[in-house]
């Protein structure tokens, strides 16, 4: 298991996630809950497999959990990261989230390729628009995902993953 930079230590858990974009530059977010934390908002993705690529990863899991199939080439480089300690009903442990930007035309959300246990923890997907992951009361995940959002809508992306706060 990858090693947190400059600590030694090892990561619990790595997961690939996109930040999927439609025509109307809104992000797809799925609704999550799970015993140890409050629902929230976060980008489809999960956990990278041990002979698995990030972007291999993310293509999976966009494929799993909302019927979208694209190539981990199609993809690009990751975008964001973010690392932290996590505990909830899927890992306890230093957790990092790679974070891919991909843009579609249009997508239905078919949550047929899901997981039993992640069929049960999801309850909602939706589009939002910046302004509304801004302004809203509910919590979202990654922290900071409407500037990065901005930038990335506005054509800046960046050469180098940014880096995001914790957020948990």
């Amino acid at each position: 298991m990858p090693r947190l930079p400059g600590t030694g230590r090892r990561y619990a858990r790595r997961t690939a996630r996109v930040l999927l974009l439609d025509a109307d530059d809104r992000l797809l977010l799925q609704r999550m809950e799970d015993r140890a934390t409050a629902a929230y908002w976060l980008t489809p993705g999960g956990g990278v497999g041990r002979h698995e690529t990030l972007a291999a990863a993310a293509a999976r899991e966009l494929r799993e959990e909302t019927g979208l199939h694209v190539t981990a080439a199609a993809l690009g480089a990751p975008v964001a990261r973010t690392h932290g300690h996590l505990a909830s009903d899927w890992v306890t442990g230093l957790v990092e989230d790679t974070f891919f930007l991909h843009r579609v035309t249009a997508h239905t959300v078919d949550t047929s390729g899901m997981e039993e246990f992640e069929r049960g923890a999801t309850t909602a997907f939706r589009w939002w628009t910046v302004p509304e992951i801004a302004a809203t009361a509910e919590r979202v995940v990654p922290f900071a995902l409407a500037p990065l959002l901005t930038d990335l809508i506005a054509g800046r992306v960046p050469a180098r993953p940014v880096e995001l706060p914790w957020h948990h």
